[in-house]
């Protein structure tokens, strides 16, 4: 058990005491936040706390939106372009939103756009961009209470302090 030292009458510190660090330039807050949107209402919500971030911290933020196609697409090509144009919708009106607030609050925002598995593809990109938050909605899916979210598999990977947002 560590020893408590008092160095002030309302402050306890257990174990050894902490090592001083030299400040450096450029590290002392984030420099890009990452967020995955798909156009749910829970996306929409970590997009904006995100934002919220981005600007306060004066950093970047990278939108990603990855387009999975379903099975039904595979098997049936009038599903596939039907998916494909709703896909496109949600890209465009990403992309117009992003282009706006960007303007508007001067923050400098990228909007990534893949096709693929989403877990595979915001974890590419996260690991591409050096991303120091990751925000993502909660999952409002039931079998994903029992296989597991996307959000959920993120933050048991563990390479970024992860933000689920509900």
């Amino acid at each position: 058990m560590g020893t408590s030292v008092a160095r002030h009458p309302d402050e306890e510190h257990y174990g050894p005491a902490v090592r001083a660090m030299k400040f450096e330039r450029g590290t002392d807050g984030p420099r890009v936040v990452m967020v995955g949107v798909d156009g749910t209402d829970t996306s929409l919500r970590a997009a904006a706390s995100a934002f919220g971030v981005a600007r306060r911290q004066g950093c970047g933020l990278t939108m990603v939106f990855v387009a999975a196609p379903g099975l039904l697409a595979s098997l049936a090509p009038q599903v596939g372009y039907a998916q494909q144009e709703a896909f496109d919708e949600i890209a465009a009106e990403l992309r117009a939103e992003a282009h706006r607030a960007a303007e508007e609050y001067g923050v400098p925002i990228t909007l990534v756009t893949r096709r693929g598995d989403a877990f595979s593809e915001l974890c590419a990109v996260a690991d591409q961009i050096k991303a120091d938050f990751v925000f993502v909605g909660a999952s409002a899916q039931a079998g994903h209470k029992f296989v597991g979210s996307i959000a959920t598999r993120l933050v048991r990977l563990g390479h970024w302090p992860v933000v689920v947002v509900p």
